[in-house]
């Protein structure tokens, strides 16, 4: 069986990242975080803004201590002198590139944020395919408040239309964030962006550019090919299809060892090596092709055996209807 620590903890700090499952769970899957209006022109549409993402699902382990399996507290430790340092001495300090330090205030910090005013102020529509997905940070659910359905389904609709999304700023907590309210099926989705500053320019990657080198230009047949793949392996988009294994094999793994003590391997290791140097490309993409194919063939449903029992059924009916005349 599993140990259970044998003293109560203390409801004091603990690690970062340590948060238990029972209150993760406890948060409202309807719980809004924020009210106020969506300014569209001159109209106000008042919403509150509900997380999108599932969080009551997420694996959250506390540090123990090992002999008594205690929980262990988070302490903050001077690393000059080693000491613990309390709460009212510690200040936010931003580091230099001299190793240095500024001290930043609660005040300091006042005078950088954007007074709060409530409202989601939409600035501009723009087309919804020219947002990378790469700006899309944490998504969350708009609901109308009392009275505001029409306003709501109305932007709703007419941002459907125009495969348009919003481009709007509003203060949640003590910043302002960029975001895009966009049409989700019959719901508004706020999406909150990365501002530019905070992506890298692509032009700073190592990236084979176009026409730069005939040796990373594929030919036109191998681009055919790897079409072809793609055709082959299209479906629509389910996110249902798609199961998180490690997350379900993590609770079966914490099921038996709170039982039983013991674990038990939950998957087949996969043995494969790392191709560092794709030469053949042609050749890859056939057989890839032909794997594909015949896994399609494999997944299509073959004749029922009523099916193919039934002319043979029904040759034995007519011999017994002659027989009988």
């Amino acid at each position: 069986m599993a140990r259970r620590a044998r003293t109560k903890p203390k409801h004091d700090e603990e690690a970062p990242g340590s948060e238990s499952p029972r209150r993760s769970a406890s948060v409202g899957a309807a719980r809004g975080i924020w009210s106020g209006s969506v300014s569209f022109g001159l109209l106000q549409i008042p919403v509150t803004l509900i997380p999108a993402e599932q969080r009551a699902d997420e694996l959250h382990f506390r540090l123990l201590d090992k002999r008594d399996l205690s929980p262990v507290r988070y302490q903050r430790v001077s690393t000059a002198t080693g000491e613990p340092v309390e709460w009212k001495d510690i200040v936010k300090g931003y580091e230099l590139d001299d190793d240095s330090f500024v001290v930043i205030e609660r005040d300091d910090l006042a005078k950088a944020n954007v007074k709060a005013t409530q409202t989601i102020d939409i600035q501009d529509f723009v087309p919804r395919d020219q947002i990378d997905a790469a700006f899309f940070e944490t998504p969350y659910f708009m609901v109308p408040q009392a009275r505001s359905s029409k306003a709501y389904v109305l932007l709703r609709d007419a941002l459907a239309a125009r495969d348009a999304v919003a481009i709007a700023t509003f203060v949640l907590r003590t910043r302002e964030h960029l975001v895009a309210v966009m049409p989700a099926g019959d719901a508004l989705m706020l999406e909150v962006l990365r501002f530019g500053h905070q992506l890298k320019d692509v032009a700073e990657i190592p990236l084979p550019l176009p026409g730069a080198s005939s040796a990373t230009e594929p030919s036109e047949r191998e681009r055919a090919m790897a079409e072809r793949l793609i055709d082959g392996m299209m479906a629509d988009w389910d996110p249902h299809k798609y199961k998180d294994r490690y997350y379900r094999d993590v609770m079966k793994i914490i099921d038996e060892k709170a039982k039983t003590g013991k674990t038990t391997e939950h998957h087949a290791p996969k043995a494969g090596a790392v191709a560092h140097d794709v030469v053949d490309l042609l050749t890859l993409l056939e057989k890839s092709v032909a794997k594909s194919s015949r896994a399609a063939n494999d997944a299509r449903p073959g004749p029922k055996k009523a099916a193919a029992k039934a002319p043979a059924a029904r040759a034995r009916k007519s011999a017994k209807k002659r027989r009988a005349a």
